[in-house]
């Protein structure tokens, strides 16, 4: 039985490999402010691994949104996502990485100190899951806004994670799927992780 369920995987992720190697790449633009929409049935589908969620009773529409296009982009890791951010309070964003986190996916953050312990901030709770986040010392902003899926998925743009950003802000996000675009961020990500390493913390 063990060997049938090992044979069984392998012929899943072969066929997950496959099928996109043969889907063409994805390329998004979102645009902000998101309209007001209903995230919880995306969420508590994601939690139950595809199970179909109940509808959800409030009484906020149920269609696609920017905020909704945004989450399914993040949920769709499998195996790491790097997140470098300059503020992050969105409750449904935050609930979507400690999801992802709780299914295995290797999350890293890098945020700003200065904005990590505001009210609202995500940050603390990331940090109670478990996951891992580093911070600058530094006397400027780490001002950056980018989220890497799978070492293979670029979400940038000028969008803060915040309610009051996806909520009431102009702002935009470009997705891509283009290693030629991908590399520099995970570069730029692993630079700043390693200058972030605790162990070079000075705490006065």
């Amino acid at each position: 039985r063990v060997g049938l369920a090992l044979a069984a995987a392998a012929a899943l992720a072969l066929a997950l490999a496959a099928w996109r190697r043969r889907r063409p790449p994805v390329r998004e633009v979102l645009f902000f402010p998101s309209r007001p929409s209903c995230t919880e049935a995306l969420l508590a589908e994601a939690a139950g691994l595809g199970t179909t969620a109940r509808p959800c009773p409030c009484p906020l529409p149920q269609g696609d949104s920017s905020l909704s296009r945004l989450l399914r982009h993040l949920l769709s890791a499998r195996r790491s996502l790097e997140i470098c951010l300059f503020a992050f309070s969105s409750p449904q964003l935050g609930r979507a990485v400690q999801l992802l986190h709780r299914r295995g996916v290797r999350v890293r953050v890098v945020t700003d100190a200065q904005y990590m312990g505001l009210p609202g901030s995500q940050i603390g709770l990331l940090r109670q899951a478990g996951i891992q986040v580093r911070h600058d010392q530094e006397s400027g902003y780490m001002h950056h806004k980018f989220a890497v899926v799978d070492r293979r998925m670029l979400i940038t743009g000028s969008l803060n994670w915040t309610t009051q950003a996806i909520q009431n802000n102009r702002e935009n996000v470009l997705v891509v799927e283009d290693a030629e675009y991908v590399k520099p961020f995970l570069d730029e990500f692993e630079r700043i992780w390693e200058e972030y390493n605790p162990i070079k913390y000075r705490f006065f």
